[in-house]
């Protein structure tokens, strides 16, 4: 009796070792699971938060990118502007003075064709608004050409005396600056933008000068 019931303590401490041990181990292949799976949702979470930021980064700098590009072109564009009407200028003179030569025509072309040139690539990333002064602008500089053309050819028009265009440049020359304005207001509304978005580009020059405000006669 005393050998049965030492036999049955012996068998049921045994057992108690047993299933202790299967819990033991079951309960660690539990936490090795756990644990590898709580490990690659944190992974994943750092890797999206990663690439969030990635991403974030990559639309700045392309913001940035963009908003450099657009006040370049502006400055072109003013450059090209005074270039085209400094020489429009002296062309009108040359033709008072009835001493046009193929050089003088040459320079008054060259000067054209280049304001063609910068003026057709600022049309592709101007704002809307500036887009309207560029087209306006460009206009402008054409009907003051065509009309210096038709006096240095004789063919005047009704008002197109070299007194008559020298006002036109009065007139462009507030329109230019009319259309500068628009940019400065342009560029300066994009780099709050993109501050409020959190972007920091670089400190942008202003858009140059050029000549004094108050129009000047041809």
């Amino acid at each position: 009796m005393g050998f049965s019931q030492s036999l049955g303590g012996s068998m049921g401490n045994a057992l108690i070792g047993l299933a202790a041990a299967v819990v033991g181990v079951t309960g660690t292949l539990v936490a090795s699971v756990l644990s590898q799976r709580l490990l690659g949702r944190v992974q994943t979470e750092q890797f999206q938060r990663q690439q969030q930021l990635a991403d974030t980064q990559w639309r700045r700098e392309q913001e940035v990118a963009e908003l450099n590009r657009r006040r370049d072109s502006y400055m072109q564009v003013n450059a090209s502007f005074r270039r085209y009407r400094t020489h429009l200028v002296n062309f009108l003179w040359t033709v008072h003075k009835g001493a046009v030569t193929p050089d003088a025509r040459e320079l008054v072309e060259e000067a054209r064709s280049d304001h063609h040139s910068v003026f057709a690539e600022a049309q592709l990333i101007a704002s809307a608004a500036v887009l309207v002064e560029l087209d306006e602008m460009t206009a402008a500089l054409s009907e003051v050409y065509r009309r210096i053309m038709c006096l240095e050819e004789g063919n005047p028009d009704p008002d197109g005396s070299f007194d008559g265009i020298r006002a036109d440049f009065a007139r462009l020359w507030d329109r230019w600056e009319r259309m500068r304005g628009v940019m400065r207001t342009d560029i300066a509304l994009e780099a709050v933008t993109g501050r409020q978005a959190g972007i920091g580009p670089r400190p942008f020059a202003p858009l140059p000068a050029g000549a004094p405000h108050t129009p000047q006669a041809a």
